[in-house]
């Protein structure tokens, strides 16, 4: 028996097509993703060796499909499937693989908010931003990834743009441009924007300093590029204007601020890691941490007399360490 794995491809944002957010749509979109291999495959073997176990208590002819009575032979398949697992999950299963959109469930009513001129214009350039993809030929490009290793290891001179060295950042490999093809330029300039404004939080995520942590710590730039691409589907950024309550609330926000979508992903990436170390969580355990810090932050979205980034009870995480 010979397994295919489907190589997955997760497009930037200034890709994503904007679609009715109707049940039907959805629970059809769940059902599409579920017959792909997912980058999180301990939950896809878990699942299919239950099938396999009903299957083979099965006792009618089902035409074209195997039916497995012998259970070594069983047990050997799904350790063959670990095996395949183990191949698939490695440091390239990052960039947009622990969240996407099939887990992340519409909890709230969408609505339609009539925008103020100046929301229209800060959330129209806000949108601007997500359609700029990493380009690592252009000059302000290569020049905002030098500035952040320089923020990020002052000390220490960097080499190149391709440089193993960026797998001390927690990149996925020597060439950190190819992990922005998840979220593209704005994800380098959420990273750039934590390190610059608040560089002793930015410092103890990136050195994972506090707390107790696993044996297996979730690595820090990737870590980073998934918190934008959460925010992104969160807010409902890459519709004509958010529907979502969270998403009009955080456009009242960006009305008092126009940096409030930046210091949101510095609070969110704090929150992060915060509940990373609250679940006491290892590598495998990123998924569930990200969707955790989702759902707080959309709850804070939610409150009322929410008027600045100062009213976010999640706030002051920013300023804990500086």
């Amino acid at each position: 028996m010979r397994l295919r794995k489907r190589k997955r491809c997760f497009p930037s944002c200034s890709s994503l097509h904007k679609v009715d957010e109707d049940e039907p749509y959805w629970r059809q979109r769940k059902e599409d993703e579920e017959l792909e291999w997912s980058h999180n495959s301990t939950h896809l073997i878990s699942h299919l060796a239950q099938c396999l176990n009903k299957l083979s208590n099965l006792n009618v002819n089902i035409p074209h499909l195997i039916i497995i009575k012998d259970s070594s032979f069983l047990l050997l398949l799904i350790h063959m499937l670990l095996e395949v697992a183990n191949a698939m999950v490695g440091s390239r299963s990052w960039i947009g693989g622990f969240f996407h959109r099939s887990s992340a469930k519409r909890n709230h009513k969408f609505v339609d908010h009539p925008l103020s001129p100046l929301q229209e214009q800060r959330l129209q350039r806000l949108q601007e931003r997500l359609q700029v993809p990493f380009d690592e030929t252009r000059p302000d490009h290569q020049e905002a990834l030098r500035a952040l290793w320089q923020c990020a290891f002052p000390d220490v001179a960097l080499k190149g743009l391709i440089s193993d060295q960026w797998k001390d950042m927690g990149w996925q490999g020597p060439n950190p441009s190819t992990d922005f093809r998840g979220c593209g330029f704005i994800s380098l300039e959420n990273l750039l924007f934590f390190a610059r404004t608040y560089p002793a939080s930015f410092q103890r995520l990136l050195f994972k300093q506090g707390g107790h942590r696993a044996t297996w710590e979730y690595p820090f730039a990737v870590a980073g590029i998934n918190v934008s691409f959460m925010l992104i589907q969160m807010l409902d950024l890459c519709s004509v204007k958010p529907r979502c309550l969270p998403g009009i609330n955080f456009v009242k926000l960006l009305e008092e601020d126009e940096e409030a979508y930046d210091v949101l992903y510095c609070i969110a990436f704090e929150m992060m890691d915060a509940q990373w170390l609250a679940m006491h969580a290892s590598y495998m355990n990123f998924n569930d941490v990200l969707q955790a810090t989702r759902v707080q932050l959309e709850k804070e979205l939610c409150l009322e007399d929410l008027h600045r980034m100062k009213d976010l009870p999640s706030y002051n995480l920013l300023y804990h360490w500086q």
